[in-house]
């Protein structure tokens, strides 16, 4: 849900926007640690410009787990084929207003997946391109993860 337009917004997000308009909303989320055999990060560019891990809100009816799924299979085309939880984030470091004033605070449950090639990715709107980073190229994030969180450890899921 991080920069996602009013009206690609899921039906929840958008009712639950329209009720209490710009205030802040907290926002259950998950986002992935996806690296590569040469151990780079998967980060995804949104439409705006910033970068983030593939990640998004958590909808009703729905676990972390599939929701992580979910969200690697829309913004990168890859299948989730195993993660495990590595943290939970967030407070007011993790708090956006975005350009009209919306305001929210992601509560992230942060995913180290295996994944594969599936398909294309699809055109949510969300992704303008995805691309993987060795720790010294990485681009700055959305959202201040602990970069050595980010690069620990073996590629598999932990």
């Amino acid at each position: 849900m991080q920069g996602i337009p009013f009206e690609i917004m899921s039906p929840y997000y958008r009712k639950l926007r329209r009720a209490i308009g710009s205030d802040i909303l907290l926002v259950p989320s998950v986002a992935a640690i996806i690296r590569d055999d040469q151990s780079r990060l998967l980060l995804q560019k949104k439409h705006d410009g910033s970068w983030s891990l593939p990640a998004g809100a958590i909808e009703p009816g729905e676990s972390p787990e599939q929701a992580v799924a979910r969200e690697i299979l829309e913004e990168t085309g890859l299948e989730c084929i195993g993660g495990n939880i590595v943290g939970v984030f967030g407070g007011p470091s993790f708090r956006h207003t975005y350009p009209n004033s919306d305001q929210v605070e992601y509560v992230v449950v942060l995913f180290k997946c295996l994944a594969r090639p599936c398909r294309e990715i699809m055109d949510t709107g969300e992704t303008a391109l995805i691309q993987y980073f060795s720790r010294a190229e990485m681009p700055p994030l959305a959202l201040p993860y602990d970069i050595d969180l980010l690069y620990a450890g073996p590629n598999q899921a932990v």
